[in-house]
């Protein structure tokens, strides 16, 4: 009898691989930010990436960081990863869930992930730390009894070939 494997994905490198994954669908040409949000049970529940909602065409709407005009940036259109995940997902309650995201979330997500009830957030990046959006968000994820905590990151290399 041979032993089973022991290279295989931890849940983790799984669940941050499937986020890291869904970022690259969106077509925001300077961050990509997926998410995945999973059961107790580590079934996928819902994905999503950062992107403008449904029927507003990516090729009429403005991808831009900076301008003078806010109306002609993608800030006031675009849908974050998080969020989309949300409501992306029709199966019911999000309760007990967990939520693997690329970068940490901002306030705006902060709130519709304690809303629906995710109790732990696991992230890849936090490079807007110091920001009043993810100060506010940690606050209040605090405040609420969401747990969060940085993805340990793994010598393990994936290539996805297609």
């Amino acid at each position: 009898m041979s032993e089973k494997r022991k290279d295989y994905l931890s849940w983790d490198e799984y669940f941050m691989g499937v986020a890291m994954l869904s970022g690259m669908r969106s077509k925001d040409p300077s961050t990509q930010v997926g998410c995945c949000i999973v059961s107790q049970e580590n079934k996928i529940l819902s994905m999503g990436y950062n992107g403008f909602p449904t029927g507003c065409s990516d090729d009429e709407f403005p991808w831009a960081r900076e301008g003078d005009d806010p109306l002609e940036t993608k800030y006031v259109y675009s849908t974050h990863s998080e969020l989309n995940a949300i409501l992306n997902y029709s199966g019911g309650s999000l309760v007990g869930a967990r939520l693997y995201v690329s970068l940490f979330p901002c306030n705006e997500c902060a709130k519709a992930i304690i809303q629906c009830g995710i109790r732990e957030v696991i992230y890849a990046n936090d490079k807007y730390s110091d920001t009043p959006s993810v100060i506010a968000s940690k606050r209040m994820m605090d405040a609420a009894g969401v747990k969060y905590h940085q993805y340990r990151k793994t010598e393990r290399e994936v290539t996805i070939c297609l």
